[in-house]
């Protein structure tokens, strides 16, 4: 990959970790009036109009085979049904700042499924170094009392971890769409988790009965066209141009997108080891993506 393609991915990828770095500011700002399983339905709902609106504007069509439709259906548990559900399980009992921690796992994870199951990109030391120095930044990041919480509430924290394992294998399996454009597999994870999320929300939470203010429905928007609708068309890109690890490293950049959120919204402070954390999140992040110098003789 040319450098200058390169950076502008790389620029895709900050771009990504803000998106869903963010959402959880919206998330907070909407659940306090929106039932979460009705908040998620409304969000992935919101986002298959929107991405099937784009696709028909560029002139594209949903595939009509059932094999494509099966595997968009295992790629949407992967990246919505599954992960979501278990991660707003899981955070039920385990602090927001270990539970971020847990869930930047992710590219662990993908390097454990590269290496013992699908084979499909290689490892170099350089990547293996990149996944442990971006755990590494976002625990300073985070705050290394968060560690302190380890082996407590453990249902919980494996929650966590099985949500970040749920993300690996979408970052994997997602390579397997190379016949469809990233607009239409993002509109078909979609598709498929409005049919599951949206019928489960009706029985479980009776969203006929709510009436959010302006605050909660303008977050839901958000939440739905740009931290998920935007989000996944560059998802499924960057799953084509950096492969499984590049586009799971964006886990490292999103805890620094909460501590800056934090900082202008809340009026947090920056503190040293946050930088630190920062700097070493970002050459993990790095690490993973930056191409391999050819050794010609």
């Amino acid at each position: 990959m040319r450098t200058a393609n390169l950076l502008s991915e790389l620029g895709l990828l900050g771009l990504l970790a803000l998106l869903w770095g963010s959402s959880y500011l919206f998330i907070k700002v909407a659940v306090a009036e929106i039932p979460p399983v009705t908040l998620i339905a409304l969000r992935v709902l919101g986002a298959a109009i929107f991405l099937t609106l784009v696709m028909r504007l560029r002139g594209e069509r949903l595939p009509r085979d059932r094999r494509t439709w099966r595997m968009l259906l295992v790629q949407a548990f992967f990246n919505s049904i599954g992960a979501w559900t278990v991660l707003a399980w899981g955070q039920q009992f385990v602090g927001a700042g270990l539970a971020s921690v847990l869930n930047s796992t992710s590219p662990i994870f993908v390097i454990l499924m590269i290496a013992f199951v699908t084979r499909h990109e290689d490892l170099s030391g350089r990547k293996l170094l990149g996944a442990a120095t971006g755990v590494i930044g976002v625990v300073l990041v985070v705050g290394v009392d968060v560690l302190g919480g380890l082996g407590e509430q453990v249902a919980g924290q494996v929650a966590c971890l099985v949500g970040a394992a749920l993300y690996a294998g979408a970052a994997i399996y997602g390579k397997r769409f190379g016949h469809l454009s990233a607009v239409t597999t993002a509109a078909g994870t979609m598709i498929w988790a409005s049919a599951v999320l949206v019928p489960a929300a009706w029985v479980l939470e009776r969203p006929w009965t709510l009436s959010p203010g302006l605050a909660a429905v303008a977050a839901t928007l958000v939440l739905s066209i740009l931290c998920t609708g935007l989000a996944l068309l560059i998802y499924f890109r960057l799953v084509r141009t950096l492969g499984s690890m590049g586009v799971a490293s964006q886990s490292y950049l999103r805890a620094g997108v909460g501590v800056i959120l934090g900082m202008v919204v809340l009026g947090e402070t920056f503190t040293v080891p946050i930088a630190l954390g920062l700097v070493i999140a970002v050459a993990g992040v790095a690490l993973i993506n930056l191409p391999q110098r050819s050794t010609r003789g």
